[in-house]
């Protein structure tokens, strides 16, 4: 019966209650959406699980006991941001987990320094490295030394990509004995299928994924405004939550800007992002560095060509040619050019593209692989 839960092992269980686990993010959406499948897998397996997140609307769709805490990805008021590791550390010993996973780069950071000050262990996923790392300065130092103080005691430390794991040895932040590799978030091959496949007529091109600068969206706004000269029927639907707290956040004003000049359509945030990718003839996702995207690892499940910068993540994922074009990053001219490039082949070229996208997951990225490496990983801890 453990193996319909996709588990390799039997259930793990402590006593009557099973082993208490806390799961740590920067939202409620964030745990419903990219770690739902592992939150029940650990029911399913015997633990307890406590939700930690900012509130939002989606901490109602939560299946276990949510804990709301302020973790505001923009924050930088040093007292603020103090107040938060105290709150984090009364929480801790409020609830005394046996296992704490984080997700997100400063729920990693807070979550660890209020770890180490309550003798937690704490098991963190570093999903990608954050808007200070990309932008560099004295931020990027200050975080540097940070990581250095929240990931000393952890014993595991899970990594998505190699360029995240080789930095982090380098700048020794962790140690080669904590390091453990993830094939991202995973993807549930089964609930994410190819569908109708390429047609013929004007290429439809997605977005998935916050409204952030640091995702290159206004690069893809403005690659679409160069490929609209050539090919005006093409177009691009964004989806994704905008506003949110990070300081590369595109406001409400130059959203509508893009709008209105019909470059492309904000569908807004869904629950079930598969009727759009099934609506789409390849994904677009020309962010400045990826943990190992989720979003990717989903469209091509579903069979889409990927369109993607040549970063850390997504390079992991798109193999340019194969089964799907990279392209360089910052740049809307490289972008563009990939996206005329996408809208040049025929379709019998898209449908080989998309197939090779699938079998790409098929072969490294089915999300049972993560659930287990986090069993094992909970397992060890707690025996």
């Amino acid at each position: 019966m453990y193996r319909d839960l996709g588990l390799t092992q039997p259930p793990m269980r402590r006593g009557a209650d099973g082993a208490k686990v806390l799961v740590l993010a920067n939202s409620a959406w964030n745990l419903v959406n990219f770690r739902g499948g592992l939150i029940n897998t650990l029911l399913g397996a015997g633990c307890r699980v406590v939700a930690v997140a900012p509130e939002d609307a989606w901490a109602a769709q939560l299946p276990v006991p949510f804990r709301p805490i302020s973790l505001r990805g923009d924050g930088l008021n040093p007292i603020e941001e103090a107040g938060v590791i105290a709150r984090l550390v009364a929480l801790f010993r409020s609830e005394r987990p046996d296992v704490v996973l984080s997700f997100t780069p400063k729920a990693n950071i807070y979550g660890g320094l209020a770890a180490r000050l309550t003798g937690v262990r704490l098991v963190p996923n570093i999903s990608g490295l954050g808007t200070a790392f990309i932008r560099g300065g004295a931020l990027k130092t200050l975080v540097t030394w940070l990581y250095r103080l929240a990931l000393a005691r952890c014993p595991v430390v899970f990594f998505q990509n190699n360029d995240d794991r080789d930095i982090f040895l380098k700048l020794g932040l962790v140690r080669s004995g904590q390091v453990r590799m993830l094939p991202g978030s995973g993807v549930d091959l089964e609930r994410f299928r190819p569908t109708s496949g390429q047609r013929e007529g004007p290429a439809r091109f997605l977005f998935v994924g916050r409204l952030l600068g640091d995702k290159g969206v206004r690069e893809l706004a403005a690659a679409m405004r160069l490929v609209r000269e050539k090919y005006p029927e093409a177009t691009l639907t964004v989806l994704g939550p905008k506003g949110v707290a990070n300081r590369t956040a595109i406001g409400d004003d130059e959203l509508n800007a893009w709008m209105n000049e019909g470059l492309l359509r904000w569908a807004g945030t869904t629950s079930d992002v598969r009727p759009y990718l099934a609506e789409a003839d390849a994904v677009v996702l020309p962010s400045y560095r990826e943990g190992l995207p989720r979003s990717l690892l989903e469209a091509a499940a579903m069979g889409l060509p990927l369109i993607a910068t040549d970063v850390p993540g997504n390079r992991e994922i798109v193999q340019d040619g194969v089964n799907g074009l990279l392209c360089k990053v910052r740049s809307a001219e490289s972008l563009a050019d990939a996206l005329t490039r996408f809208i040049a082949l025929s379709t019998e070229e898209r449908r080989q593209m998309g197939e090779a996208a699938r079998r790409t997951v098929e072969q490294g990225y089915g999300e049972e692989r993560v659930f287990s490496a986090y069993l094992d990983v909970v397992r060890t801890l707690v025996a």
